[in-house]
């Protein structure tokens, strides 16, 4: 199993950027999709949730301002981020999980300029 991030830069603060999660090796469409990220100094935060069904979870720091979406045929995951802050700033992770087990992605860094 493969989780491809990327789509991370650095951006001044009000831009967007869009994350992309190419996922390989695993029943895609089956998975609950997430993005995590960790800024320096601080623990692995949940940022937003897709599950197989079509529901959506986002941490209370970023609802209105990311949207999680997915595409089960060409199996990748998105986070569209719009209206960064600096509190953005970290490492994104893409995250599946299935009965099979939980997998992560190697990280893509987001830069959030004030």
């Amino acid at each position: 199993v493969q989780l491809q991030a990327s789509g991370g830069g650095l951006v001044q603060a009000g831009e967007s950027l869009r994350l992309s999660c190419k996922a390989s090796g695993l029943a895609f469409s089956l998975n609950v999709m997430r993005w995590y990220r960790q800024a320096p100094g601080k623990e692995r935060e949940m940022v937003a949730s897709a599950g197989a069904t079509p529901t959506t979870r986002y941490a209370d720091s970023v609802k209105g301002r990311f949207t999680i979406s997915r595409d089960d045929a060409e199996k990748i995951v998105y986070l569209q981020m719009n209206t960064l802050k600096p509190e953005d700033t970290g490492i994104y992770y893409c995250y599946a999980w299935s009965l099979g087990g939980e997998f992560w992605g190697q990280g893509t860094q987001v830069t959030v300029s004030s």
